[in-house]
């Protein structure tokens, strides 16, 4: 990746953690737990989100993390449910700023950008697919993944002794599927078919 790519992909990646780690904080504070409130997750800020060596990672490598919001699942009145929900969140709001993005390159007129207007659809672009990544990436059901969250609470499994046999190993699962490039394999055919669905849809491609 030159480092022109580098700076396209940025806006999209900051965007994409910020506002992932915000709505896992707001919807935790919406179900009752203050948390995320009292530790200062509960903005856009993505100076609070972002993690130096997550972020790095993710230009060098292709995958990184943001800092997690902690949640202390005892403040929700239900909390197999409400985990599951606070789970959600993260990967549909990734989802909801691709669409937000396509929505705008599908609506703002070319004069109003003058010049940069390819530029700045590349770089809309780009916030779509990386927002797609994201939305792929944190549902696969590997610890500590939201998506891990979401089907073993799902599976009334989330309190269980395998639950927490596979979090104890599921950075090694998931640093050993990309070393192997397996995460690729994986993630490769939903993130072009959400892609390809959501261009048809709102841009008609």
């Amino acid at each position: 990746m030159d480092i022109r790519q580098t700076l396209l992909i940025i806006p999209g990646i900051i965007i994409g953690f910020a506002f992932h780690e915000y709505a896992h904080a707001q919807v935790a504070v919406w179900l009752g737990d203050d948390t995320p409130k009292h530790e200062g997750r509960l903005s856009l800020n993505p100076g609070v989100h972002i993690d130096p060596f997550g972020f790095l990672f993710i230009l060098l490598a292709g995958f990184g993390w943001a800092k997690p919001v902690h949640i202390n699942e005892n403040n929700f009145k239900n909390p197999q449910r409400d985990d599951i929900l606070v789970s959600l969140a993260g990967p549909l709001m990734n989802l909801s700023i691709a669409i937000f993005f396509l929505i705008i390159m599908k609506i703002i007129p070319a004069t109003l950008l003058g010049n940069f207007y390819n530029t700045f659809m590349e770089v809309f672009d780009y916030t779509v697919w990386i927002n797609i990544v994201l939305f792929v990436f944190n549902l696969l059901p590997i610890p500590p993944l939201d998506g891990s969250h979401i089907l073993f609470g799902i599976l009334g499994m989330k309190d269980k002794p395998i639950y927490y046999e596979i979090a104890s190993k599921g950075r090694f699962i998931l640093a050993l599927l990309i070393i192997t490039n397996m995460i690729d394999k994986i993630m490769g055919p939903p993130i072009r078919i959400v892609y390809q669905q959501l261009l048809s849809i709102f841009l008609f491609i």
